[in-house]
């Protein structure tokens, strides 16, 4: 009897992400506002996927992603001393849970008119 070697199972984590948004037609952001920030947790097998997914969905949703920084999963925000609250663990576990980009918060930017 030969074992086979046994396929090492990818397992989702959920990575924490600031995504920085440009203007785009029909991106729901207010009239005024120069862009935005978007506070987002996405699943992935990797960091580097849940950037990509996140982004073509963003994408999909008319939005227009500049810039995006990761902080990482849960374990290693918390290993970094951040402060995580209940109501961030929960959509934390909702994105692993549906495999999905949750969008935790968005931030208009606006001109300083002085």
């Amino acid at each position: 009897m030969t074992d086979k070697p046994k396929k090492k199972k990818s397992r989702q984590q959920v990575y924490t992400l600031l995504v920085e948004v440009g203007r785009k037609d029909g991106d729901g952001l207010p009239d005024n506002a120069t862009g935005g920030a978007l506070m987002i947790y996405a699943s992935g097998i990797d960091e580097a996927e849940a950037v990509r997914e996140t982004v073509a969905i963003l994408k999909q949703a008319d939005l227009a992603p500049l810039d995006v920084t990761g902080y990482g999963t849960m374990e290693e925000r918390l290993a970094e001393g951040h402060d995580i609250a209940p109501d961030e663990r929960k959509l934390m576990g909702r994105a692993l849970a549906e495999n999905s980009v949750i969008v935790a918060q968005m931030t208009p930017f606006f001109e300083d008119q002085n």
